[in-house]
């Protein structure tokens, strides 16, 4: 006993001088701050974006759904500008679709283009650091890192929590915004980060289904003007003043093309002529100049970047927060709600309000995971303790099934995806909707920071009901009760219309039911 007593101590003794190894530097942030580039019609971008505006209050959008357009016009834009592109990801990974991104990006700079990446430091782990710091050695490129690690960056995850356990309650906190702005003319929003499987990239088939948009018009400078709160933030870090490597510059810069050359980055497959909604690429909208877009009235917003360190998660939403902006669009629904999120963890908050509309016979429809489909079993644990009372309330309930997704293999959209659902989406009385990079649950509303659009038009809620319903009534799971009340039931249909009722968690295996049963009493729901 008193072994393991003294082992225990200087366990944590170890811990704590490990989570004060170092510290974070002191930074002029007078003298590294900067602002975006403001849209030129001297830019041929500019001059596109402006041709066909209808009104000044508008902007014009195009959802994206398939991943290969969603990545391509990515590129398009970087490959097109000539001022500035500013980007800014939660996880930008080291892999074929990041490094041909990257790429471009460094091309874009060698032109004259002033290039600012922000990352998120949550996926750096493992060396991958060298990949950015080579990036940056380029001209015209800055790299920035939203709330470092202090220590221990090339190891894995685990051993960089360990090593920040004093700091525990900063490094929880990470910047989950996905947004990349071409010359003040264009930008993306939405749901994808830069990975090969949001991009039907990813070889192992564990692909995401999400949903990108395009947009132009008044909606661009608002962007511009959250870009540069995030990236002037006191917590954020140029790469170089947390990173230290003991290459040259010119050394970095051979790497990087070694990194990024054909022999370690292949190119992306060939596109399809188009996607599910009867769109072509971006690409060919640009090379024609002139774009096809559903113009609208809509606003942007997104978390102050010091929003993590002010608020607990289960905590009170603040009235800035996107959680709140997209509850208090979704409590003006008269008629119906569908909505789509990965990660589905509604919360006390999330079922107060849910209770209201059903209360005032709004029709609630909402698709997220199954067990056997989720990247994320732990959050899963989270949602199914509401998951019951959602089905009580008289919420309608789909979980998409990746041996669905498979099964159907509908062209030009998802392919062989594993169908691991990734789309952060509502549709508010078919006339407005919200896209973007909140979910659903606790770490969205008051740990994460996020950003999205609330969109007035029914054209384009049409459009987005027909993105949903491709996996709401092909490829997933409608919940109910059974005839008791006291359990779930998932039920499809096969090949001949025949109802098929399962009793547990489909497409799992019985040890991964074990294993979320076993973590559900031990999951602290504010974290998840």
């Amino acid at each position: 006993m008193a072994f393991m007593q003294r082992l225990t101590g200087w366990l944590v003794l170890g811990l704590l001088v490990l989570g004060g190894c170092t510290s974070l530097p002191v930074i002029d942030r007078a003298a590294i701050t900067s602002e975006a580039i403001p849209l030129s019609e001297k830019t041929k971008l500019g001059r596109i974006a402006n041709a066909y505006r209808p009104a000044p209050d508008h902007s014009g959008f195009r959802l994206m759904p398939l991943g290969k357009f969603s990545l391509d016009t990515r590129v398009a834009l970087a490959e097109r500008a000539e001022v500035s592109l500013d980007v800014q990801y939660y996880h930008f990974e080291d892999d074929e679709t990041g490094r041909w991104l990257l790429r471009a990006l460094r091309d874009a700079a060698n032109r004259g283009v002033r290039v600012r990446l922000l990352v998120d430091d949550f996926y750096t782990h493992h060396g991958k650091d060298e990949v950015f710091l080579a990036f940056a050695a380029h001209k015209n490129v800055e790299v920035r890192i939203f709330n470092p690690f202090c220590c221990w960056r090339n190891t894995g995850q685990l051993m960089r929590f360990v090593a920040s356990v004093g700091d525990w309650k900063r490094v929880n906190h990470r910047m989950h915004n996905k947004l990349f702005i071409a010359d003040g003319a264009m930008a993306v929003i939405g749901g994808r980060n830069v990975a090969n499987e949001y991009f039907l990239r990813s070889q192992r088939g564990d692909n995401f289904i999400d949903v990108d948009a395009f947009t132009v018009g008044w909606v661009v400078p608002p962007l511009q003007g959250l870009f540069d709160r995030y990236w002037n933030a006191d917590a954020v870090y140029p790469i170089h003043s947390v990173v230290r490597g003991s290459l040259t510059q010119e050394a970095l810069r051979e790497r990087f093309e070694t990194w990024t050359g054909p022999e370690m980055t292949p190119p992306p497959d060939p596109l399809p002529a188009t996607d599910i909604l009867g769109y072509g690429p971006i690409r060919e909208d640009l090379e024609d100049g002139r774009l096809g877009l559903i113009w609208a009235e809509a606003y942007v917003f997104a978390d102050h970047p010091d929003k993590p360190f002010d608020g607990e998660a289960g905590g009170e939403l603040q009235d800035t927060s996107v959680t709140y902006n997209v509850f208090e669009a979704i409590r003006k629904a008269e008629h119906d709600l569908v909505i789509s999120s990965p990660y589905l963890v509604p919360g006390p908050v999330g079922m107060a309000l849910f209770k209201e509309l059903r209360e005032r016979n709004v029709h609630v429809v909402a698709m997220t995971n199954s067990l056997g489909s989720t990247d994320e079993p732990v959050v899963h644990v989270g949602y199914t303790k509401y998951r019951d009372p959602m089905l009580e309330l008289g919420v309608e309930l789909y979980e998409v099934s990746g041996t669905r997704v498979k099964k159907n293999r509908r062209a030009n959209l998802f392919g062989a995806s594993l169908g691991r659902l990734h789309a952060k989406l509502a549709v508010v009385d078919k006339k407005t909707i919200f896209v973007g990079s909140m979910n659903l649950d606790p770490r969205s509303a008051t740990i994460n920071t996020e950003l999205g659009a609330v969109i007035h038009s029914p054209e384009l809620a049409r459009e987005m009901i027909r993105i949903i319903d491709v996996d709401r009534l092909r490829s997933a799971y409608r919940l109910r009760l059974n005839k008791e009340g006291t359990a779930c039931e998932w039920v499809s249909v096969d090949d001949d219309d025949e109802e098929i009722v399962l009793t547990e968690e489909p497409d799992s295996t019985a040890w991964l039911r074990f294993k979320t049963w076993l973590l559900s009493p031990l999951v602290p729901e504010s974290l998840l």
